[in-house]
């Protein structure tokens, strides 16, 4: 006899949101294709939002997830690949994965980029085998796109980040937190 239980739903969008991280098998062309997505990203940014140049020439780092897609009805869960840059250069590529409970129904996709505003942080994130965004991570928001710039108060932040470019419809309130994993494309 199986029940379904809000447990075992949560098991199983983690799990599928896992697997999905194994997309890009050995001698496929997924590094390309997600440094074609982090430069378009990127581009798209700067132009919409000037402010964020300031922000990425202070930047020890930035890690660009060029789509994340999140889904949920009660339970939910999200999941995007991108990779980390220094000095305008790929590093490293990670995979973003979160599960997320509480009152919720919809989808939405985004862009984010962190940005690592100090060696400290970036040190820190890259040493670690999964990084969980924490408190020390202040959000940017703005719907004005020349408004969104370096400000006192957030370029104090050890890590910035900055959500754009979103589509969808996702409501409610939940409890999630998002893991960034290193991955090999």
């Amino acid at each position: 006899m199986s029940s379904l239980t809000r447990r075992n739903v949560a098991l199983g969008i983690l799990a599928s949101t896992s697997l999905a991280a194994c997309g890009n098998g050995i001698g496929s062309n997924g590094a390309a294709t997600i440094d074609a997505r982090v430069q378009s990203t990127l581009n798209f940014m700067y132009q919409t939002y000037p402010g964020t140049r300031d922000l990425a020439g202070r930047a020890a780092g930035m890690l660009v997830m060029p789509l994340i897609t999140e889904a949920g009805i009660g339970l939910g869960g999200s999941f995007g690949r991108g990779a980390l840059l220094v000095q305008d250069s790929t590093v490293d590529y990670y995979s973003a994965a979160s599960g997320s409970a509480g009152f919720q129904i919809g989808a939405q996709q985004f862009s984010s980029v962190l940005f690592f505003m100090t060696q400290e942080a970036l040190l820190e994130f890259r040493r670690s085998p999964g990084w969980a965004a924490g408190a020390d991570i202040e959000y940017a928001v703005s719907d004005q796109g020349e408004s969104l710039r370096a400000e006192t108060t957030t370029s104090l932040s050890p890590v910035i980040a900055v959500n754009f470019a979103q589509t969808g419809l996702r409501i409610g309130a939940s409890l999630e937190g998002i893991k960034y994993t290193r991955i090999i494309p």
